[in-house]
């Protein structure tokens, strides 16, 4: 049996253990909100071996990072832990942060695929109607507790964390609660399970504010994984093409260096800034002509799921993202 058949024979087996299926006690709580489906896992449904992974993404899944240390677990309260999650968890839940016009909602898009926008839900579980509602009232209603949901898939929960590029105490201070919150809440339905944060780095004379070095400073999420969001990375190719054509290169092969060479560029100089911090991302990944419509956020996808260390998460979020198969495909064979 071939390796793309083997792989989709255990993908199949893989996605039958996380089934989308709306429960009863969910339909009574939740009357309005019809995008409030549960993923149910049975027991038997095994987790991925972290120590099977390649030795690339064994150390991706054990590096240090933002993280604070949870202590060691017994193996048998790792297993009812697991079981619970199976049981309780009904989607994979992220919250995305970055300044206005940084380009989270394409990202969001490409991750769904879906061009459409999202639905928004307050806290209560009830659908709010932007439409209704003036620009002014919009902005308020941008909660970092409102529950972002794509149609196209209805497994992703997005939260919003807008306004964040103001850099003001009360923004941050938010985000903290938020996290802290979710980590802590009893319901493994709200708990938060990655975080992308958007950095647009049109500006090389200021590509990281005050407001972004505060929160990898200040903002531990412990078993929450933060990878950033290098976007509009092609904003920084005109300058770049200049600098390679006055050291004597071609105008075409300065158009063919210049991506590389911007990303190149802005690591040197940026890259590792955000790094030193106290609590450092978990990893990143550059976006280019995201308005393409054929631009895609596999790398994004795979680097996610690179960081999750809790193999039961893991198993979720590869069974919720649909836009990327072989991701999915290629930790099943590594079983």
């Amino acid at each position: 049996m071939s390796h793309r058949i083997l792989g989709r024979c255990h993908l199949w087996a893989l996605r039958g253990c996380w089934n989308f299926s709306y429960s009863a006690e969910t339909a009574r709580s939740n009357r309005s909100n019809p995008y409030n489906q549960i993923i149910h896992c049975p027991p038997q449904c095994a987790s991925l071996d972290s120590s099977s992974l390649p030795p690339s993404q064994a150390s991706q899944r054990q590096m240090s990072s933002n993280t604070e240390f949870q202590g060691t677990e017994d193996i048998e309260g790792q297993r009812r832990r697991a079981q619970k999650i199976r049981r309780l968890t009904t989607r994979f839940r992220i919250l995305i942060i970055g300044r206005a016009n940084a380009g989270k909602t394409t990202i969001l898009q490409r991750v769904c695929n879906t061009t459409e926008q999202p639905k928004i839900f307050n806290r209560e579980g009830h659908e709010i109607d932007l439409s209704k509602l003036n620009p002014t009232a919009q902005r308020g209603e941008h909660d970092i507790e409102n529950e972002m949901i794509f149609k196209s898939n209805m497994g992703f929960v997005f939260h919003d964390s807008r306004g964040f590029e103001a850099g003001s105490r009360s923004e941050l201070d938010k985000v903290k609660d938020f996290v802290k919150n979710c980590s802590t809440n009893k319901n493994f339905r709200d708990h938060l399970h990655a975080i992308w944060y958007c950095i647009p780095i049109n500006d090389e004379a200021r590509p990281i504010t005050r407001a972004e070095l505060d929160f990898f400073a200040e903002c531990g999420t412990g078993r929450v994984p933060v990878i950033i969001l290098f976007t509009k990375t092609d904003m920084l190719d005109a300058q770049t093409m200049e600098h390679l054509v006055n050291a004597g290169m071609s105008i075409e092969d300065a158009a063919i260096k210049a991506p590389g060479e911007s990303v190149a560029r802005f690591q040197k100089n940026f890259g590792q800034q955000l790094y030193k911090k106290k609590y450092p991302p978990r990893e990143h990944v550059y976006f280019r002509d995201m308005q393409n419509p054929t631009s895609d956020c596999s790398e994004l996808l795979r680097k996610t799921a690179a960081t999750l260390s809790d193999d039961t998460i893991l198993q979720l979020f590869l069974t919720v993202q649909e836009s990327n198969l072989s991701l999915t495909i290629e930790y099943v064979i590594i079983r």
